[in-house]
């Protein structure tokens, strides 16, 4: 197709990624990318939608026409609202997990669900051995786009046979390169002052997955051969690398250069160079090294710059590494083996005909490569994108029955959580709407306001921060280092009422230190959090309640999702886990399936706790037992007449073969619902859990026994239950948390885990 008819089709293309001047290879990809689709087609007006990961952004250029907060899920709505209003013709999606907010940056999604214009996505990461969290945002991503884009053969294998997409939806464009002259080293080493010398060169943002030190240590070998090398290292500390661990790796590298005597030809170059500045790096460079840890690289932008540049090129085997480097257009080394890479280097040396040879057939390659052809072949799959979505369009905004548009979930309100905290923590107990000091303060309440700080982060809430550095501030003083238990009841005159709390208190404080460790991307609250979860981990063991192990089994899983190779974290989940399942198959008859004699609170945590366990550990065993357990409460919490959701009460709660107390109903039970249903639909993908969750939701909202909220829309609190004749009108640290918690969790869900109806929206 000709490019006039083309442009009189698609006026307005939108790119959504990251953007110069961020300093990250998405950003530069993205760029390059927009720039090289505007220079081929006039008539085209290509503009950018950037995700910010500081609060002050970044001096884009004047194509940035609307900016994403990276947290913040209500801008990525904002901005499909952007794009919508905007006659954007066509989104092109740069998909990388690690830009976007929200688990595996499931916050990408909200954006897509409610684009109306066709949707191609290129895929910079196709995971292998994806975490279910990951496999599910990238199956949401290609059930919504158009058209998927891969830069190797081994991504396009991966989507058809691991995700599951047709072949026929996904098109394979190489990854673009500037169009550079096939050049000797020789006519750039004078802007370095390595004349004469021969360069090896390793670039990218500095991180510990790059394995530079594996070419240090090679490089005596080296130079015991070709004592005129010197080894360039170019580029800056990855900026997510430097705000957590500042400039140690760097360091690092310094230090074992001086350590194996090679410091005389190691030179660091710590910068952000440009385009024009890198071509001549690598214009310098006789011998340009990958020496990646971990194979599992779907694409790289330096290897495909330094390729098509003509560059001899010697890589450790990762996916890209391998494509690219067939037929002898480079050489693969083994990972972590630097007397392999010594070997293969002072070859390359040695053999000038076979480096030049190597050279020749990598710049030819490369040819394919450059982005004005790339730019052609992504305006193809643009078109085709746009040809298919007219002929089969989504059903897009058109109206729908009740059941495929449930009711909207109500807004974040936090004036009375607010309310409730102090420069000590949250306050246990509320007269009305005003805190009761009388009753002081509890580590199990801190402990669930600092759950509900990690979710407010997830959702890109500015106070998240500031809640949660209270919270846990509280529950660090709570533990005691003699007894390595928690204290749970402190007076407002802050002094403890005991030295050990209930067992309850401390499973809801290791949940909470988990969640904070496994979910939250602020690094000021890791150590604190790191050090208390590791020191009241082994007493979790001596308890006895059922349900202290299943918070804490919800907090080892948060933990673990983080720090999947911690040895005694892992050992821990397993005997919890254990002692839950024997529970479950003890007590178990075809009319009680359940783990006790009786039911009392927070009952759907347990089922919970054996879910996620049985997916993580992996035990099918403790899945069933889970899944059956969780459909029996279901269904004795369900009304005979209108089918709304009855907790448990806990005036004498329900013996087995005794009478069951209808109130009063508390809080905390649906909010145990909704986490256990969440995670049933995450488990199975079945509707009717998410249909569960949302039930027992609305509890808060007036679908109960009294037809009365427990919601305060006023203040965002909620009431501490429901009696047989009224709401219980104080509203407690307990009730509002439930309450937070459990809408936090839904808006998550709603990003992230929809079902199809929902979806369809």
């Amino acid at each position: 197709m000709q490019n006039g008819s083309t442009s009189s089709i698609i006026k307005r293309i939108a790119f959504v990624g990251n953007y110069l001047p961020r300093r990250c290879g998405i950003a530069t990809f993205t760029t390059d990318l927009c720039e090289a689709i505007a220079a081929e087609n006039e008539g085209t007006t290509c503009i950018a939608l950037p995700v910010n990961d500081t609060e002050d952004g970044y001096e884009y250029p004047d194509r940035v026409r609307f900016e994403l907060t990276e947290k913040d899920i209500d801008s990525y709505r904002r901005a499909a609202d952007f794009l919508n209003i905007n006659n954007v013709n066509l989104v092109c999606l740069q998909h990388e997990y690690g830009i976007f907010g929200g688990r595996a940056g499931s916050h990408i999604l909200a954006l897509l669900r409610e684009l109306r214009m066709p949707i191609v996505t290129t895929l910079h990461t196709i995971l292998a051995e994806p975490d279910p969290d990951q496999r599910w945002v990238l199956e949401e991503v290609a059930g919504l786009s158009d058209r998927l884009v891969v830069m190797s053969q081994r991504g396009k294998d991966f989507l058809t046979e691991i995700y599951h997409v047709s072949s026929d939806k996904i098109d394979l464009i190489p990854h673009g390169i500037p169009d550079v002259p096939f050049v000797d080293p020789s006519f750039h080493k004078d802007l370095f002052g390595v004349e004469g010398k021969m360069v090896l060169l390793s670039f990218g943002l500095l991180s510990p997955s790059k394995g530079i030190e594996n070419v240090i240590e090679a490089l005596p070998a080296i130079l015991a051969d070709h004592p005129n090398v010197v080894y360039i290292i170019l580029g800056e500390t990855h900026p997510h690398v430097k705000e957590t661990d500042g400039e140690a790796y760097r360091l690092s590298l310094q230090w074992l250069a001086r350590e194996r005597g090679v410091e005389g030809n190691v030179i660091f170059y710590n910068g952000f160079v440009s385009l024009e500045e890198l071509i001549e790096f690598i214009g310098a460079a006789d011998i340009y090294i990958t020496p990646y840890l971990n194979q599992a690289q779907i694409t790289s932008g330096t290897l495909a710059y330094t390729l098509g540049a003509g560059k001899a090129v010697i890589s450790t085997p990762y996916w890209y590494a391998e494509e690219m480097l067939a037929e002898e257009r480079g050489v693969l080394v083994p990972f972590r083996d630097p007397p392999a890479l010594a070997q293969e280097v002072i070859e390359l040396l040695d053999d000038e005909a076979g480096r030049h040879a190597m050279r020749k057939r990598a710049y030819l390659f490369g040819r394919e490569m450059i982005w004005p052809q790339v730019a052609r072949r992504y305006r193809e799959t643009f078109e085709r994108a746009r040809a298919e979505r007219r002929h089969f369009s989504h059903p897009g905004f058109t109206v729908k029955a009740l059941d495929k548009h449930p009711d909207e979930l109500p807004p974040l309100k936090l004036d009375h959580l607010r309310n409730m905290t102090d420069e000590t923590g949250i306050l246990q107990h509320a007269i009305f709407t005003v805190p009761n000091y009388h009753e002081g303060y509890t580590t199990d309440d801190n402990a669930r306001a600092l759950i509900v700080s990690a979710l407010l982060e997830d959702l890109g809430n500015q106070e998240a921060f500031e809640l949660a550095s209270r919270y846990l501030a509280f529950i660090w003083y709570a533990y005691n280092v003699e007894t390595r238990r928690f204290r749970n009841f402190m007076t407002y005159q802050r002094t403890w009422r005991e030295e050990s709390g209930s067992d309850d208190s401390h499973g809801r404080a290791l949940w909470a230190l988990g969640t904070v460790l496994g979910s939250s991307h602020t690094p000021a609250l890791h150590s604190m959090a790191g050090w208390l979860f590791e020191q009241a981990l082994p007493a979790i063991i001596d308890t006895t309640s059922p349900r202290a192990w299943a918070f804490a089994l919800i907090g080892i899983h948060e933990y673990l999702r983080r720090f999947a190779g911690d040895r005694r974290a892992n050992q821990v989940r397993e005997e919890l886990a254990g002692r839950l399942l024997a529970l479950y198959q003890t007590n178990r008859s075809d009319d009680w399936r359940w783990y006790e004699e009786g039911l009392t609170y927070c009952n759907a945590a347990m089922p919970h706790a054996l879910l996620i366990c049985g997916q993580s550990i992996p035990n099918a065993a403790m899945i069933d037992a889970g899944l059956e357990s969780l459909a029996w409460l279901a269904e004795l919490q369900r009304a005979n007449k209108g089918g709304h959701f009855v907790p448990i009460g806990s005036n004498g709660f329900y013996r087995r073969g005794g009478p069951r107390a209808l109130f009063d109903q508390q809080p905390v039970e649906s909010q145990a619902m909704v986490s256990a249903c969440l995670e049933a639909y995450r488990v199975t993908r079945d509707e009717r859990w998410n249909k569960e969750a949302r039930r027992a939701f609305e509890w808060f909202l007036g679908r109960n026994d009294l037809n009365r909220s427990i919601y305060d829309p006023i203040t965002g609190g909620c009431r501490d239950g429901l009696h047989p004749d009224r709401p219980n009108e104080n509203l407690g640290a307990e009730s509002t948390l439930a309450f937070l918690q459990s809408l936090l969790e839904l808006r998550l869900a709603e990003n992230t885990f929809l079902s199809v109806e929902m979806r369809s929206r």
